[in-house]
């Protein structure tokens, strides 16, 4: 049987897992009805996003598997490279 990365990434060639990332920090930021959290990784410049309906524990010092996609963002009319999480799971 399949994991559920396995079969996301055999969908869409363009995302990528990674695992036994160590976050740096963890922030959640209320947006609309949604909670906007941001994870910065160890080794890593760029932002790691994803929504959630609610408040997740935090994140700060534990190891997750991720599976996402590049992107950007227009922020203040310059485009940032985001990194945009599908899948977090802790390990």
């Amino acid at each position: 049987m399949k994991s559920d990365s396995e079969s996301l990434l055999k969908n869409n060639d363009k995302l990528i897992h990674s695992e036994a990332l160590k976050v740096k920090s963890h922030a959640q930021r209320p947006q609309e009805d949604w909670v906007l959290h941001t994870l910065m990784i160890e080794g890593y410049d760029v932002p790691f996003r994803f929504k959630r309906q609610g408040k997740y524990r935090t994140l700060r010092g534990a190891r997750v598997n991720l599976t996402y996609y590049p992107t950007q963002e227009m922020v203040a009319g310059i485009p940032v490279e985001i990194m945009k999480v599908v899948r977090v799971k802790r390990t």
